[in-house]
């Protein structure tokens, strides 16, 4: 695994070059991906001699008791084609590391560098540890359903998620982890540093083009620095677009691509549109240039919670900004959602930090930044995010299973009196 780690390190740009041709990531973007892949790798590959069970002091019956983690056996895993790579990690690195083989299949919008990680894994890995395969969704449902696949982890949509729900319980009852979709809040206190809170929620809503499940999607400000925080958010997006980071996916300075594919960017405008109807288009809000699928940063202010833009994951570089008076009602408007994947809270107060986060409905939470995972903790979401977690020692209970064993005692007969 370390190995593997090391040789995807120094493929990383050609890897990732393959995936910003298939999806139009930016080739940064991709190329950091890959580095978090290989980090996954390392880090479970570290774990891997230390899976232990427990040993219960044997004080009943003169029986001796333990238990043991053990592999499951064949384990899979469908991503997403936003970040293939890390995805790709965050399932195959802990999965071989608990002692299993492990199946692939990467979204068909973006397989191309997780098959290239083929060859690497050639030369590396004994035949059949890990197997990669291409396909649609009718691919991942047969992966759901087979019978001698024992577990199936699964990224990307709410309503695909329950699918493989479904074809898991049908079949062998499989291990079924889920990490979906989320729609997450981003509560701004007016005690919060201005500078720092407008340029990480730039960074939560640009990186990867806003096509990323954590992507801080709903802004809420305190209402004293709301009207502030707004100008200034417009005022960072406009110098973004202007600074030349928007553009050609291809090109080192690009920070942000266009969107994945034309599907993708109808549901993007026409949720822009609603946006429109509903609320007021603070900034953005139209295609970037003619060419390309590429969407201008876009802000809605006084969008009603009802409307599809706030209820909905848009994936694409659109945020609504709301207002609050009070910090019970900030917490309300958090959690007025199915999903519960990550949140971001900002203020200078630790006290109010640990009050609002232990509130608010969501599986990772950050303060005064964005949420980004890493290799070291878990990350996964609550409500109809998902459940089960990636990364981290938590990361690997999904590829392990229990097993209780108890061993009597020879000299001790009696059931009834203690030995």
């Amino acid at each position: 695994m370390h190995k593997f780690a090391d040789m995807m390190r120094e493929k990383a740009s050609d890897l990732a070059a393959l995936d910003t041709k298939a999806m139009g990531s930016a080739i940064g973007t991709q190329t950091m991906g890959y580095g978090v892949c290989a980090d996954l790798f390392d880090y479970y590959a570290g774990l891997a001699d230390k899976i232990h069970g427990e040993t219960a002091y044997p004080t009943s019956l003169g029986r001796y008791k333990f238990t043991q983690r053990e592999p499951i056996g064949v384990c899979s895993g469908i991503g997403a084609w936003n970040v293939s790579a890390i995805l790709f990690g965050w399932k195959a690195a802990p999965a071989l590391a608990a002692g299993n083989t492990f199946l692939y299949k990467p979204s068909e919008k973006a397989p191309l560098g997780t098959l290239a990680l083929g060859a690497l894994i050639k030369e590396v890995f004994p035949p059949g540890t890990i197997n990669i395969i291409n396909g649609t969704g009718k691919t991942g449902q047969l992966m759901a359903a087979h019978m001698e696949i024992r577990q199936i982890a699964f990224t990307g949509s709410t309503a695909t998620g329950r699918k493989i729900q479904e074809y898991a319980a049908k079949s062998n009852l499989k291990r079924v982890s889920l990490e979906l979709g989320g729609k997450s809040p981003s509560v701004i206190f007016e005690d919060a540093n201005m500078d720092l809170a407008v340029a990480k929620s730039m960074e939560g809503i640009l990186a990867n083009t806003g096509q990323i499940c954590a992507m801080a999607s709903r802004v809420f400000l305190q209402e004293s620095i709301s009207d502030k925080f707004i100008d200034n958010l417009k005022g960072a997006f406009q110098q973004a677009s202007e600074a030349g980071i928007i553009g050609d996916p291809a090109l080192q300075t690009t920070q942000v691509g266009p969107i994945a594919d034309k599907k993708q960017y109808e549901r993007v405008m026409e949720l822009i549109e609603i946006g429109k109807k509903e609320g007021k288009l603070v900034t953005g809000g139209v295609q970037r240039g003619k060419n390309g699928l590429f969407v201008e940063p876009t802000i809605f202010k006084n969008t009603p919670n009802t409307s599809r833009i706030v209820k909905e994951e848009v994936f694409g570089p659109v945020v609504t900004v709301h207002t609050f008076k009070t910090e019970d009602e900030a917490i309300e408007m958090a959690n007025d959602t199915v999903f519960g994947l990550s949140a971001c809270v900002y203020t200078e107060s630790i006290s109010r930090a640990l009050r609002v986060t232990r509130q608010i409905e969501a599986g990772t939470i950050a303060v005064n930044d964005w949420y980004f995972p890493a290799p070291d903790t878990p990350f996964g979401g609550v409500k109809q995010s998902g459940y089960g977690r990636e990364g981290g020692l938590e990361g690997m209970q999904d590829y392990l299973q229990t097993k209780t064993i108890q061993i009597k005692q020879v000299s001790c007969i009696s059931r009834i009196f203690s030995c």
